[in-house]
């Protein structure tokens, strides 16, 4: 006999967000190959990203994404009353600092993606919403479902993946495709 307590069955719309996110996940990852920390915090570009940082901030803003699904607003900080320390700190996300590795960096966008893939799996409705929480570019009384976040995920991570893929063909002519 099998046991099946613990094995959900995803169809439909949520198996079609979890396949479209993991492939976007994927190809932000693939970025990384072969390549050293030291390179995973390169700048190749005119942009301050590197490859670490997009990962941290991907990881930062699936994080958050999917504790705003489950909690609303009070899960994520008022970004209209963000400070210039808050906004350097923030930045941090987007650098390898110091003692950071590119395998400790996946190794935790690894355990949000798995959180997140399970949450999607569990959540009794998609349509569940929370008003967004307060910041200049949100209107004041818009609301999300959890299905809008999990877009929202999937876009990031898609333009975030992108960009790494600009900053590797820059860091060492490697490209994630073609």
């Amino acid at each position: 006999m099998t046991d099946t307590t613990n094995t959900t069955t995803v169809t439909d719309e949520r198996a079609d967000l979890l396949e479209t996110l993991a492939k976007h996940r994927h190809f932000l990852r693939f970025t990384t190959r072969d390549l050293t920390d030291e390179q995973a915090g390169t700048r190749s570009t005119a942009s301050a990203l590197c490859l670490g940082g997009l990962i941290k901030h991907v990881t930062s803003v699936e994080r958050a994404w999917a504790a705003f699904i489950v909690e609303g607003a009070s899960a994520m900080p008022d970004f209209s009353a963000m400070t210039e320390a808050d906004f350097a700190k923030r930045a941090d996300e987007f650098k390898m600092l110091p003692g950071e590795t590119l395998a400790g960096v996946l190794a935790e966008y690894e355990e949000v993606a798995r959180r997140t893939d399970e949450l999607v799996a569990k959540l009794p409705d998609l349509n569940a919403s929370h008003p967004l929480p307060r910041a200049p570019w949100f209107d004041g009384d818009a609301r999300w479902s959890a299905r809008r976040v999990l877009l929202h995920i999937i876009a990031e991570t898609a333009q975030h993946a992108g960009h790494a893929d600009i900053i590797r063909e820059s860091l060492d002519g490697a490209k994630t495709m073609g």
